[in-house]
């Protein structure tokens, strides 16, 4: 086995040519090539070169500040975008927007997965992720502005059952990091908090006649072959990492050994947030852990479920999972999303997405941005914004119950709570709950076709989707049904009689007492 090259990010980035398709591994604000994307990014600045790139990639990646994706948002560097999120790359977002590039949306899960296909040479990824969804090419396709064109994704018919087939595609080059490479170029992850999908994106871009390209720590003489996650026979080339701020763990973040399993931090002192609107509906959702289950939490407001599951004792009842791959723990949170402290086992981000496209998630709790009376949820694009749907897809159409998290209003909310009942100060500015989601992230007809539980909760209301529509079930004390909750719907929601209080202890600002 020959030795690896060696190179600088400057020479390394001169391996892309125009008109490639390139992928970058990272996870949000974690494992990003920072070192060769910048690189990139500074050669098309000086020189107007690469251009009219393909990029491809699963997760969201960056941090909203120039990083991760957002090296690729100048016009004419890249053609087309093909990703799982866009909300920490609001620059390429807005390009996308002003239709200067083609644009597709897909499930994050599948793309990760879809990599692993690429690499056997399949013709793509047959799922039935993704039905009835913005990805269906019968709603749109994932298609995000008037510019794209082209359908990536086809409905089939397989054995009587219909599916979506992701469209696989060559990948020309890829970026991935890791920590350290011998001098074969056999590279580990120990310092990572996830593995996103380096293996499948390497094997990927092999097997396809490009080239694989590696950002690490540093090169040693000899490297655990357990800890091996992108074996030598697949990278083309190593860059030693010259700038320390572009190999942080997570960006901005020091390194913190406790989500790359070197040591287990103690929980004891955690600090629990005040009684809030967010808390509030942690508290509700809280009430709906069971012993013994596998749990995903979203980002955002799902977060204070741990969090209220921590006060209350019960935080060991369950198994937090985290769709980037930690398995137990601690998921954290902001730039740190996708890592857990303390965490059981990290697997590949496609392998967990295999477990979770299988059922495997006992209860999801996700975010609330629109809902409307057919069930759908909308979390993925705003009148000119995208966020993107990441792997929302995925765990909310698998999970055996799903439960989404949301203040009611949006927009300046506040409230306050007295002797166990709940207090609107101030009113959000815009209605969630609406006649039509402005895009289909979350199918109800699927769920209702399936048999899925879900429910909706928030700060003054609880919802459930039943098979003939969208029902209220429970109200806060103190709170008036029509003023406070129906005048500020797009729809009527059914009832059965009048809904039930909210418990008392959920407005309480002391332990509910769950664990009892």
């Amino acid at each position: 086995m020959s030795k690896v090259k060696i190179m600088t990010a400057d020479e390394a980035v001169k391996l892309v040519e125009d008109g490639m398709t390139i992928s970058t591994n990272g996870f949000v604000a974690c494992d990003l090539p920072e070192e060769l994307t910048s690189a990139l990014e500074k050669r098309f600045l000086e020189t107007g070169s690469p251009k009219h790139l393909t990029y491809l990639y699963a997760a969201g990646q960056g941090n909203r500040d120039g990083s991760g994706a957002d090296h690729f948002s100048h016009e004419g560097m890249v053609d087309t975008v093909i990703a799982g999120h866009y909300n920490m790359a609001p620059k390429l977002g807005e390009l996308i927007m002003q239709n200067k590039i083609k644009a597709y949306n897909l499930p994050q899960g599948t793309l990760s997965q879809l990599y692993r296909d690429i690499a056997a040479k399949k013709i793509g990824t047959l799922t039935h992720v993704g039905l009835y969804t913005f990805a269906d090419p019968r709603v749109e396709g994932g298609k995000l502005n008037d510019i794209t064109t082209e359908d990536i994704v086809e409905v089939v018919n397989i054995c009587g059952q219909e599916r979506l087939l992701y469209k696989a595609r060559p990948i020309d080059i890829v970026f991935i990091r890791g920590t350290y490479a011998d001098e074969y170029g056999n590279v580990t992850m120990e310092h990572e908090c996830c593995y996103g999908e380096a293996t499948a994106i390497a094997q990927a871009a092999k097997n396809s006649g490009g080239k694989v390209i590696v950002q690490v720590e540093k090169v040693v003489q000899d490297v655990d072959p357990k800890l091996v996650k992108v074996p030598g026979i697949y990278v083309d080339a190593v860059v030693v990492t010259e700038n320390e701020e572009n190999h942080t763990q997570c960006v901005g973040c020091e390194y913190d050994g406790s989500m790359a399993g070197e040591f287990r931090a103690p929980v004891g002192s955690l600090k629990y947030p005040a009684l809030s609107p967010k808390k509030i509906i942690g508290r509700r959702a809280a009430m709906e852990l069971k012993p013994d289950t596998i749990v995903n939490l979203g980002i955002g407001i799902p977060e204070y479920v741990s969090m209220v599951a921590s006060e209350e004792g019960i935080d060991d009842h369950f198994t937090l999972t985290v769709e980037a791959g930690p398995i137990g723990g601690i998921p954290q949170g902001g730039p740190k999303f996708g890592g857990s402290v303390n965490t059981f086992a990290i697997v590949d981000q496609p392998v967990q997405f295999d477990f979770y496209d299988g059922g495997g998630i006992d209860d999801a709790f996700l975010g609330l941005a629109q809902a409307d009376e057919a069930g759908n949820i909308n979390v993925s694009k705003f009148g000119p914004r995208i966020a993107g749907c990441g792997g929302f897809v995925n765990i909310t159409q698998n999970a055996k119950r799903v439960y989404f998290c949301g203040t009611f209003t949006a927009g300046g909310l506040k409230c306050s709570t007295k002797d166990g009942k709940l207090i609107i100060d101030q009113e959000g500015k815009s209605d969630k709950f609406l006649k039509e989601v402005e895009q289909i992230t979350f199918s109800g007809k699927y769920a209702s076709e399936t048999g899925q539980p879900v429910m909706y909760i928030t700060e003054r209301a609880v919802f459930e989707l039943r098979p003939d529509g969208m029902y209220l079930t429970e109200v806060a004390p103190g709170i008036d049904i029509q003023t406070q909750i129906l005048d500020h719907m797009g729809f009527v929601p059914k009832m059965d009689g009048q809904p039930k209080l909210m418990d008392a202890r959920i407005f309480m600002d002391e332990p509910m007492g769950l664990k009892s």
